[in-house]
């Protein structure tokens, strides 16, 4: 039996160590079991020549000690898998595989058996994979994963709405105010202000005159938001957080908030924006990309040009007419509205894009990058106040 302080590294490296390392007990042994279940189907072991269930310490696969029948365990369903890694592994852990499961290995059950609906954790993992395959449960399934995906729409509506409050509590501008309070402390102003009581001797300012200035809300003037948002499978992080960023952003004072959902057509949501669930079992996952259209549908929105802002949350493929795109884009920036590109809008904001669209789009001056959703109410905001 293999020693205790070896047992990690053992269940790091997978059975294939078995034969070298010895064998695991008790919980390791299911903790193994569990992994084995999982990351023994990696079609990379095949491809090296490595068995599962053991191996030998020399790497030979055909002197391993493969289980593939006789009296070793039963083979564990997915339900019983569940089970198992809720039992024997802590929370960050559990959340690892049960992404994985969904993402990596493509474990259908995981979104379409009742039974393990009804067990797993809700989170952005299973949301993103309940929008990929929910066109192939039935009603009693569909009618589990809507709960699903309320729960975690919730919990993002809950995190993203502070986010959204902070960057939209109100901007300072540069009238005097006569409330003093620190926040809006004018420091630069209060120097400038203060300067004759310097003493050089003592090397201080003494402030006899300390400046504050007022904090307004932005609902002055009306701005446009318009969010494009690119429904392709590679997109559906993006599409979760745009349609959560939506919610949040509406009703906002002196914001008016669009949602449209593109592929190779144009489908408007915004009048299920305040419902974001609702509106995420209605995105069509998949299917081609057509930019342009989907631009030239924003532009038609734009009602003050000089108060609009598109956000364009594509990978930048664009299946259609790449000449008519920069168009769109040029004909936008050229009418005085701030265009954004996107190419991720979620909390990691790691893109995978086409840089070569996304620079061409870039030299006819629209904004891109990739943005957390806290990051775009800021930028919103941040037009807003100008």
């Amino acid at each position: 039996m293999i020693p205790p302080d070896l047992e990690r590294w053992r269940l790091v490296l997978g059975s294939p160590a078995g034969a070298c390392m010895g064998g695991l007990g008790g919980a390791a042994a299911e903790q193994d079991a569990a992994l084995d279940w999982l990351y023994g189907r990696d079609p990379d072991l095949g491809r090296r020549g490595v068995r599962r269930g053991g191996g030998s310490c020399d790497g030979d696969p055909a002197r391993s000690d493969d289980r593939t029948g006789g009296d070793g365990p039963s083979k564990l369903t997915t339900v019983d898998w569940l089970d198992a890694v809720h039992r024997l592994f802590p929370k960050e852990t559990i959340e690892r595989l049960e992404r994985d499961a969904v993402e990596r290995y493509e474990i259908h059950a995981i979104v379409t058996d009742p039974a393990v609906l009804e067990r797993i954790e809700p989170d952005e993992a299973l949301l993103r994979a309940v929008l990929r395959t929910k066109h192939l449960m039935n009603p009693e399934v569909l009618a589990l994963a809507r709960k699903i995906v309320e729960a975690v729409v919730r919990q993002l509506m809950e995190r993203l709405a502070t986010e959204v409050r902070q960057a939209f509590h109100g901007t300072r501008t540069r009238r005097p105010s006569r409330i003093r309070n620190s926040r809006n402390f004018d420091f630069h102003g209060t120097v400038r202000a203060n300067l004759d009581h310097y003493r050089p001797d003592e090397r201080r300012l003494y402030i006899e005159n300390p400046r504050f200035v007022s904090r307004t809300r932005r609902h002055v003037e009306q701005w446009q938001m318009i969010l494009l948002v690119d429904q392709s499978g590679s997109m559906v992080g993006s599409v979760v957080h745009a349609a959560v960023t939506a919610a949040c952003l509406w009703g906002l004072p002196g914001l008016k908030t669009h949602l449209v959902a593109f592929d190779t057509s144009v489908v408007d949501l915004t009048s299920d924006v305040t419902d974001p669930a609702e509106l995420l079992m209605k995105v069509q996952l998949g299917g081609g990309t057509d930019i342009a259209r989907a631009v030239a549908y924003g532009a038609g929105l734009v009602e003050n040009p000089r108060r609009s802002i598109v956000a364009l949350i594509t990978d930048f493929y664009e299946g259609g007419d790449q000449h008519r795109l920069v168009r769109e884009v040029r004909r936008l920036v050229q009418q005085g509205t701030q265009v954004l590109g996107l190419a991720a809008l979620d909390e990691e904001a790691n893109p995978s894009y086409d840089r070569g669209m996304a620079q061409r789009l870039a030299d006819e001056g629209a904004h891109v990058g990739a943005m957390t959703p806290g990051q775009l109410a800021e930028f919103v905001a941040e037009r807003m106040g100008r």
